[in-house]
């Protein structure tokens, strides 16, 4: 077999000819045929591109960053302070409409263990479970009237990445690249940080590109490890000059193949990742190299507290990665569903759950911020704070200290370019059971960041099985009231 390859090899250096006619003759039968089924797709995708692509209007922001709280978050004992819980507490819940929990009789009314204050300028509400996101908070500007589909991880987890509850739908990353492109060459425009403690509701669907060309999926980093992306050095053994060698034939016979087929696209998508996985070889390690940042950074992240430590590489990796260019950042905070837990799922215990949880990324995330605009780009960047529900004012089963899934009523917030800092957007009612005023979907949310991102989400369609499909679907506003 590899004397086979190394003739063809050979006859293709002394016998120069086409890129297509080099890989079929090494495809080999089923080979073959599944490089040019795969063409037929690529170029099929290439030539799906919508008109309505780019920049639509002034952006706001270059870039986004996300931490997603995944688990469901208490918006009760974090950001939304309820003082009638306290009035309430042991009292059942009655006249407030269906709870819809996802496990066991919902109990009685709790009010929230952490001990609330107000913080900034804004004089903004904060749990004492995260007091240095606290002294963020005249930055950010706060959702309270957040609304989901569905109250079960999976599908949730799902609605918050890609507007659907449903798999095999686009997330916003996906969108964002697709719609606006890389700044960077050598890095994707798209990456994703899981938590290092395990994977999130539905795996790597949550950075998929759906129906959208494939070079646009998120790009999963490896965080448990100590090399970002796997298998990306140079095999032992393969000299420099050997290397060289090889990947100068193979531009040869791309720029040969692009010169010989002027207009024809159908390896392109392909002939980018290839490329991209090359120049990931210098950009990459660069990227993850902490060596020129100073103690006081890597203090402000958390890297000397072994809690935050996970979290605080992440965002601390994400803030390099959007210095040099990647479009959408998404770290992920939890993950990890079997025993232990390791999200914000909090059924068992508030206190435990939610104190751990916090510690690991409040730290971090407030590092983050404060980093972004010393540096002067939080004026550019769009900074979120997301989960995919909140969880109830009562507790899971009678006399239990958990809570259950609540996705009526719960808390984001956005902090960055063009929008309210220390502002308050919409309301909970009284214990945070449903919206009190101006109610607010997934798909205004949606709408909101493509908005921010210079883009019509209206505009920023692709056709797909007879339909253009966008990602707020048939739905969504932009949140003007939050606009600055």
């Amino acid at each position: 077999m590899y004397a086979e390859h190394d003739a063809a090899m050979a006859q293709a250096i002394s016998d120069p000819m086409s890129r297509r006619h080099f890989l079929w003759k090494n495809g080999v039968g089923l080979g073959g045929l599944a490089l040019t089924w795969m063409l037929q797709r690529e170029a099929a995708a290439s030539e799906n591109r919508s008109i309505t692509r780019g920049i639509h209007f002034p952006a706001r922001a270059k870039r986004v960053v996300q931490i997603f709280c995944m688990g469901g978050m208490s918006q009760i004992d974090t950001f939304d302070h309820k003082p009638a819980l306290e009035k309430l507490h042991g009292k059942k819940l009655q006249g407030r409409g269906e709870l819809r929990g996802f496990f066991g009789q919902a109990g009685l009314i709790m009010k929230s263990p952490f001990e609330f204050n107000r913080y900034g300028k804004s004089g903004s509400w904060a749990s004492s479970i995260l007091p240095n996101l606290a002294t963020c908070v005249d930055e950010c500007c706060f959702l309270h009237s957040m609304v989901a589909k569905s109250n079960n991880h999976t599908p949730a987890t799902f609605q918050m990445n890609t507007g659907f509850t449903l798999n095999g739908f686009p997330c916003m990353g996906s969108w964002l690249s697709y719609g606006l492109g890389t700044e960077n060459s050598n890095l994707p425009s798209f990456v994703t940080l899981p938590d290092p403690r395990g994977l999130p509701a539905g795996g790597s669907i949550n950075w998929a590109a759906g129906f959208l060309p494939a070079a646009h999926q998120g790009v999963a980093f490896n965080t448990s490890g100590s090399e970002l992306v796997r298998d990306l050095r140079t095999p032992a053994g393969v000299s420099a000059a050997k290397r060289t060698a090889g990947l100068s034939f193979l531009a040869d016979m791309n720029r040969k193949f692009l010169e010989e087929n002027p207009g024809n696209s159908e390896l392109a998508a392909r002939l980018r990742s290839y490329e991209l996985a090359g120049a990931m070889q210098l950009s990459i390690p660069e990227a993850q190299d902490f060596s020129k940042e100073g103690a006081e950074i890597k203090k402000l992240y958390g890297l000397e507290n072994k809690a935050s430590e996970g979290i605080g590489r992440n965002c601390l990796i994400a803030r390099r990665l959007l210095e040099r260019g990647v479009r959408f950042v998404q770290i992920i905070n939890g993950g990890a569903f079997g025993s232990p837990r390791i999200n914000w799922d909090a059924h068992e215990s508030v206190v435990k759950n939610h104190t751990k949880m916090a510690a690991s990324m409040d730290q971090p995330f407030a590092g983050l911020i404060k980093d972004l605009n010393q540096r002067g780009m939080l004026d550019d960047t769009l900074v979120l704070l997301t989960t995919e529900f909140g969880r109830g004012p009562a507790t899971q089963g009678i006399n239990r200290p958990g809570r259950d899934h609540h996705p009526d009523a719960f808390t984001f917030f956005m902090a960055g370019a063009g929008l309210k800092k220390g502002f308050h957007y919409g309301e909970s009612d009284d214990i945070g059971f449903a919206v009190a005023d101006k109610p607010t979907t997934i798909h205004d949310f949606h709408a909101t960041v493509l908005h921010l991102m210079g883009i019509d989400h209206k505009k920023l369609t692709y056709y797909h099985n007879g339909i253009q499909r966008r990602l707020t679907d048939v739905h969504g506003h932009v949140i003007k009231g939050i606009l600055a």
